[in-house]
């Protein structure tokens, strides 16, 4: 049987991308053309080991080891993604059910228009259309075809794990929290694709769906037309203002483009750093502990082709994002770079309706689109909506109300606007992951970034087992011109523009602004060295201070700035050296992860608590009046400095660094020459007492304890299916952002990118303190983190999924790793040889199933 009616024999392809693909085999029977970082280049499959199932027959073995972690061994890239699929089913169903929806412009049609039921805000209207404008299924029905062989396999099998799962398993009997839903069906590989392509668009294009919405010409109505309802046309007025509530829909502003503040720490250690002369890892991503960013454990094998052992978010089929294989260890984090750019765009004034721009003097017509979606209307009734969407050859037209309009702006000039997206699309994803994970060497990891562009939004951080490390932003970033760009940094207007928006405005009247894709690697900032590269979130500067990088594109963000808190502890951690003549091993690598330390306590403290003292019982004047801060320096003088569970005065230092970094007191200000011990040194002086007494009041009034050790303060609570508090709080250490911690933890109560419900503690002003919930309820940070180091015998790592495998309430690996965590912050070991894999098996499966699924 051909590759192409293997494929279109189980419905994964339409048949158009069947033809294309059965083209191009004919044009070579070994050979496909594949999407690489912009151009076509050609891979030949291992002929040891074939991308697809022989005759479509699966067969992949899956062992559990404690705490839930499945090693999936397979002998082909199709069975590999069959075991992995049904292994994350099995722990995270609901996640990905409800991302498969959400990409496929469907959750208006389960859920109703509102994304919070009842509120009006018509969330899943809005988004359903947004995500049909950005054209992403298309898209994947487009690329799929465009990837290698393996990879789609990879997804192939994924698909069809995933399936086996729900079909084994029954709907009924699945996670409770959408255990016999409507929306929880089979998936394909196209929806694999099309959810990857919306994941690439989380730090983009994604939060412009309202954006897109509501950009429509002057004087035309950006609300959706109903077509008809359960087969017959709509005209009640009444009933379609029950459907959604216009006034909302226009409230649209400049969106948060890192709304759940995806953050993280990676270093890579070298040979002249290791004291054992190899390399060495942190990674440490911070990303939200619920929703669709969760990090889940695994391990896969195709003998003699592929071992990798690590961590990925959900649905990356068989692919592991942050990990290690016997020569290359790699991690992420995420970078300060521009994925997109705004064009401003001219309008003919000689089209009174607006639908014509100019560019280089010529006219162009905008684009559209037609689009439609099913809305619930009732518990079995639904209507069809149809929109038109506006499309530039710059992009899809946006409007911000107020802010970039579609039509004159503060200039009383005709304008429109416009977005570039640098991953709409991107058909390297899957393929740059798989790539890395076969790397042997940094050379070859290296390489990955010269084939393909396909992180997206990441800095790339990886040593191998010779002890050389390497650092690249591998961010999908707009490749412009760089004397357009010269020209764009220093036009006033268009600065004043992007200051106003704090998003990148380009013009988009001359073709010279206009992306030529993305930024090739050669030109991104990169870093090869064997001491150490690091990043916890600032630009890639200073990866390593002994040789800044500069002379890249400022769409990559800044050079020159003054770096966070937690840069700071990081860098600050580096210099201090290992225990072992300077030199780090692994112990210590696991020290600077789990020590809870924090950058401005270590800076500050002592004068912080030596001008309390001073004050004595002498008022400080806040908002709610004149205090005493005598009970803040009896909390102060029993802190021990770090945020540990027993830390008592933790709680009082941390709300006094919320306060102060609103208005940072400094007596040495900062200085780019001195970037990593400026600003320094406390002004002890009104402002300073005021920030400390509002911290002591905020405590008091939430009915706190200042001497509150911080493990009865700080603690995680799941979930019930229902969304409802569990009741069952663990106590919790860890350190935040606004102090400098390191290994950083805290609330989060915005979006999680799902529906699933989960319970949200609502928190005071200013502060990530909630005195509803009686302290702070962590949501949010280190999630997926390990160390590691390679070693004569091969890789040694340990390193903890501080939320547990499972978001499955009944499963024993719902709490397991977080309970672990709670009693002590430590890293259990990770399971890489086979032996230690045997050893460790506590269930293993034999999956076998035919072209049929039988």
């Amino acid at each position: 049987m051909s590759e192409q009616q293997h494929w279109s024999r189980r419905g994964l392809l339409p048949a158009n991308l069947a033809r294309a693909l059965s083209r191009t085999l004919l044009a070579g029977s070994v050979t496909l053309l594949v999407a690489c970082g912009g151009e076509d280049t050609i891979e030949t499959p291992d002929p040891q080991v074939t991308a697809f199932a022989p005759d479509g027959e699966i067969s992949a073995n899956v062992r559990w080891t404690d705490y839930g972690v499945p090693y999936v061994k397979a002998n082909n890239y199709e069975s590999l993604g069959f075991g992995v699929g049904y292994a994350f089913a099995n722990d995270n169903i609901c996640v990905l059910a409800d991302q498969i929806i959400k990409f496929n412009s469907e959750r208006a049609r389960y859920f109703g228009p509102d994304e919070v039921p009842g509120s009006g805000d018509s969330g899943n209207v809005i988004n359903d259309f947004g995500y049909l404008s950005l054209g992403i299924r298309e898209n994947a029905e487009a690329g799929f075809s465009q990837m290698s062989e393996k990879a789609q396999a990879l997804l192939t099998g994924y698909a069809r794990g995933y399936n086996h799962y729900l079909g084994v398993t029954g709907s009924a009997n699945i996670d409770p929290t959408c255990a016999g839903q409507p929306w929880v069906q089979p998936i394909t590989a196209i929806d694999m694709m099309t959810y990857a392509q919306g994941v690439a668009l989380l730090p983009g294009a994604s939060n412009f769906t309202g954006a897109v919405f509501v950009a429509v010409p002057p004087n035309t109505s950006y609300l959706p037309n109903p077509v008809a309802a359960n087969g017959a046309p709509i005209d009640d007025a009444q009933q379609m203002d029950e459907l959604y509530q216009p006034e909302l829909l226009a409230d649209i502003g400049i969106p948060d483009t890192n709304p759940t503040e995806a953050g993280s720490n990676g270093w890579a250690v070298g040979s002249d750093l290791s004291a054992n002369g190899k390399g060495m890892l942190i990674a440490n991503p911070h990303f939200p502990h619920t929703g669709n960013q969760r990090f889940w454990q695994f391990g896969t094998e195709i003998p003699g082709e592929l071992k990798v052992v690590g961590g990925s978010l959900s649905g990356m089929p068989g692919i592991v994002n942050i990990g290690f294989n016997e020569d290359v260890a790699w991690t992420h984090t995420f970078s300060t770079a521009s994925r997109f750019v705004l064009h401003r765009l001219e309008l003919d004034t000689s089209d009174p309706l607006g639908r014509t721009y100019i560019v280089d003097g010529e006219r162009k017509k905008v684009e559209t689109k037609t689009h439609q979606i099913e809305v619930a209307t009732g518990p079995s009734s639904t209507v069809t909506l149809e929109k038109v969407s506006y499309h530039s050859e710059f992009g899809p037209m946006i409007v911000i109300p107020g802010q970039l309009p579609w039509g004159q702006d503060q200039t009383g000039q005709q304008v429109a606007y416009a977005i570039y997206d640098a991953n709409l699309p991107n058909y390297d994803v899957f393929d740059h992951w798989l790539a890395m994970n076969r790397a042997g060497s940094i050379s070859e990891y290296q390489q990955t970034f010269d084939d393909y562009t396909g992180i997206v939004f990441n800095n790339a951080i990886a040593a191998d087992k010779d002890g050389n490390t390497f650092f690249t932003d591998g961010s999908s970033v707009p490749d412009i011109d760089p004397e357009a760009i010269a020209d764009w940094a220093q036009n006033p207007l268009y600065q004043q523009l992007t200051q106003a928006a704090g998003l990148p405005i380009f013009p988009g009247n001359e073709a010279r602004f206009k992306a030529r894709g993305t930024v090739p690697t050669e030109a991104a900032p990169r870093l090869s060295r064997t001491d150490f590269v690091q990043n916890s979130n600032d630009s890639f500067w200073l990866t390593n201070p002994a040789e800044p990088i500069t002379q890249v594109s400022p769409l990559f963000g800044p050079v020159g700035n003054q770096q966070s808190l937690r840069s700071r502890l990081a860098q600050k951690m580096l210099a201090e050296g290992g225990s072992v003549d300077g030199l780090f091993t692994l112990d210590d690598l696991q020290e600077r992860l789990l020590g809870n330390r924090n950058f401005l306590g270590e800076a500050v403290y002592d004068d912080l608590l030596a001008a309390c003292q001073a004050r004595g019982a002498t008022p400080v004047a806040t908002a709610a009046g004149a205090v005493s801060i005598a009970p803040a320096c009896a909390a102060l003088e029993q802190w021990n400095g770090v945020m540990d569970k027993d830390s008592i005065g933790a709680m009082l230092f941390r709300e006094f660094a919320s306060e102060f970094t609103r208005n940072p007191q400094w007596q040495v200000a900062y200085d780019p020459t001195n970037p990593l011990t400026t600003p320094n040194t406390l002004v002890a002086n009104e402002t300073v007492m005021e920030q400390l007494a509002t911290a002591m009041v905020r405590i008091e009034n939430a009915g706190l304890a200042l001497d509150a050790p911080l493990g009865d303060v700080q603690f995680v609570e799941r979930s019930l299916p229902d969304g409802t508090p569990s009741g069952v709080k663990l106590p919790w250490g860890g350190a935040n952002n606004v102090e400098g911690g390191f290994n950083v933890f805290r609330s989060n109560t915005g979006g999680d990118g799902t529906i699933l419900p989960r319970h949200i503690y609502p928190l005071l002003p200013g502060s990530n303190l909630s005195a509803e919930a009686g302290g702070y309820h962590i949501t949010y940070g280190s999630s997926w983190m390990f160390t590691m180091e390679f070693t004569d015998e091969g890789p040694v790592a340990n390193g903890l999924l501080s939320y547990s495998q499972s978001r499955d309430i009944n499963s024993p690996h719902n709490l397991d790793q977080t309970e672990f965590y709670s009693v002590d912050p430590r890293l259990r070991t990770i399971y890489f040889t086979e032996a230690d894999i045997a050893g460790n098996t506590v269930e293993e499966i034999d999956l076998n199933v035919d072209a049929l699924g039988n």
